[in-house]
């Protein structure tokens, strides 16, 4: 039976085209996660929606699998070639509608000015916010750290904020290195989780996402193009993985879900990074023998990663395998003065001031040695 065409494979990658044609699903050995029925999608139809980081590799595989839909778009991407790439995309899918073609907005922006989103509220008055906005990689962001406060908090505050004012739910894409950060990344993305949580938005914590840009599957690839070695941090290094269709799936069923809540898949069990690399090289070079080096642990890095606390009350949901998560949270008073004395810190360039703002907010982050040494290296006035 032919797929629906809203829920046919989404990935595309000019980088790499050779990780289009691996079967995932040889690798992560489980059932595929549950994909939303039409039904469910049905009650989402015909609501405006805005998508940001829309030319990332989950944000453009939203937007398509939505276009598919015949959903009304509003496409917010900073970077200009991703933007035009998705902009290529839809109009090439001989899925997506004519009139969505015509219809879709595509707005390059960044989701930290708000300027632009207020003027983008006002004039599309968007009703659902998919926020997928976010810097990712750990180990730059720990020599970048205020440049991951003003781009992982302070843009999703602004969204929040002026969705608030407009009505409009927030569905944030967030990260189990979130959970007992090591990383200005993780700790970032848990002050994230907060404001949306606290402006009763819905967040979804997913793990590494295969075939994804950036991920560990590309460089993979790109090493196994020119002959190894494959570079692995640990050999006991473990994460999360699943599908950029999965990914997909979970936040249209984390958009449907019915109040607002920390959400997370529930059927992931954690992989090897090292069986992930040999299954590549065994896809991508059948019969070739690759060498493997072992480079240690990047500053931020962790060798297991959870997608919530041992402490956390966690409960299933009605919702696409889906569970609810309720972890700590601080006060609407002391998440207010919290991210007035980071705004404080970040515009003062006092890495150590805002370090000490991100540990009161997210009391379990161990910031690395290095990012430490940095915030004593620099003093007040930190290059960003």
């Amino acid at each position: 039976m032919k797929p629906h065409p809203a829920h046919r494979s989404v990935y595309t990658s000019p980088v790499i085209p050779s990780l289009k044609r691996i079967a995932w699903h040889n690798f992560l050995v489980r059932p595929t996660l549950e994909s939303p029925p039409l039904e469910v999608l049905r009650t989402i139809s015909n609501i405006p929606m805005l998508i940001t980081g829309a030319g990332g590799s989950i944000g453009s595989a939203l937007a398509l699998r939505l276009a598919r839909l015949g959903q009304a778009l509003f496409l917010l991407e900073s970077g200009e070639n991703n933007l035009c790439e998705l902009q290529r995309a839809m109009a090439d899918d001989p899925d997506v509608p004519p009139h969505v073609k015509k219809s879709a907005t595509f707005i390059l922006g960044s989701a930290g000015d708000s300027v632009t989103m207020e003027e983008l509220f006002a004039v599309h008055r968007p009703r659902i916010i998919f926020h997928a906005a976010a810097y990712k990689h750990v180990p730059l962001l720990e020599a970048q750290p205020l440049a991951a406060i003003r781009n992982n908090i302070f843009a999703t505050e602004i969204v929040t904020n002026v969705a608030a004012v407009c009505g409009a739910r927030v569905v944030l894409l967030s990260t189990d290195k979130a959970v007992e950060p090591a990383s200005v990344m993780g700790a970032t993305k848990r002050v994230a989780e907060q404001i949306v949580l606290a402006s009763g938005g819905t967040v979804l914590r997913l793990g590494n996402v295969l075939a994804s840009s950036g991920s560990a599957t590309e460089v993979f690839a790109q090493q196994i193009a020119r002959g190894g070695p494959l570079t692995i941090t640990d050999p006991a290094a473990r994460r999360y993985f699943l599908t950029l269709d999965e990914a997909v799936n979970l936040l249209l069923f984390a958009s449907v879900h019915p109040c607002s809540a920390l959400l997370a898949p529930a059927q992931l069990n954690p992989s090897d990074i090292t069986e992930l690399a040999g299954f590549m090289a065994r896809e991508l070079a059948p019969g070739r023998e690759l060498p493997v080096q072992y480079t240690g642990l990047r500053p931020g890095d962790k060798l297991t990663e959870r997608l919530w606390n041992s402490s956390d009350l966690v409960r299933p949901t009605a919702t696409g395998g889906l569970v609810s998560i309720r972890s700590d949270q601080p006060t609407q008073s002391q998440l207010k003065s919290g991210l007035a004395a980071l705004h404080t810190a970040v515009e003062d360039s006092d890495l150590s001031a805002a370090l000490t703002q991100l540990r009161s907010l997210v009391p379990d982050f161990r910031p690395s040695e290095s990012l430490l040494a940095f915030a004593r290296q620099f003093g007040p006035r930190v290059p960003v």
